[in-house]
């Protein structure tokens, strides 16, 4: 599903001004810019602005990216990346293959809560992080489908539903990411995946595992 865009031109102005950094300040400057864009968009942030917040000058926050372009999309791949490896490690610490759908997909809502609407709002209207957020929804539906039939073989969920789940995954977050879901429902990006991981838990049990919690003794 393609993005809609508005008015506004989020195209970033060019320039080719550069400066030398250590990476140390690098990775610094890198990071305090991805705190302001996901609070704030990028949008209305222009490069005189951030130089000014980030207290330094715009040759050196051009050696960061070249245009405003590579620096928005270099914080949107490392917002992503750095949220799906958490969100990994979270994961495979679960040895329950019941629970590892609810943990995979509260940690995306977890990830999701980090940006503000503003941010969302610029991502999914700017077509090149646009396809970021495209790609990274569609390795998260991939990924839940894992989950569940890593759930159906050790027979914590039903066969039955597994496929079915899947694809319910894939619309949601479709959904979520053209903003219908958000807005039919007012829930946040954030929350949306919450829930969803609370449904398909409830919706694919096979009931074994409360059988086995029961026979075990008090």
């Amino acid at each position: 599903m393609t993005a809609q865009t508005d008015s506004r031109d989020r195209r970033p102005r060019r320039t080719a001004r550069k400066r030398v950094v250590d990476t140390r300040r690098r990775d610094e400057l890198l990071l305090q810019a991805e705190t302001i864009i996901l609070a704030e968009g990028f949008t209305a942030v222009t490069m005189d602005e951030l130089a000014q917040r980030l207290e330094c000058s715009k040759a050196t926050l051009y050696s960061l990216a070249s245009t405003k372009e590579q620096l928005v999309l270099a914080v949107t791949r490392t917002f992503f990346r750095d949220a799906t490896a958490e969100i990994e490690q979270a994961v495979q610490a679960e040895p329950d293959p019941r629970q590892r759908i609810r943990v995979y997909l509260t940690g995306v809502g977890t990830a999701m809560r980090r940006h503000s609407h503003a941010f969302y709002d610029d991502m999914v209207g700017y077509e090149p992080t646009a396809q970021i957020y495209r790609k990274n929804s569609a390795a998260a539906a991939h990924r839940v489908h894992e989950l569940i039939e890593e759930g159906v073989r050790t027979g914590v969920f039903r066969a039955l539903n597994g496929h079915f789940a899947a694809h319910v995954v894939a619309v949601t977050i479709d959904a979520v990411q053209s903003g219908a879901l958000l807005e039919r429902t007012g829930l946040t990006a954030g929350d949306a995946f919450s829930e969803l991981g609370d449904l398909l838990l409830d919706g694919l049990s096979s009931g074994q595992g409360t059988k086995d919690q029961a026979s075990e003794p008090g």
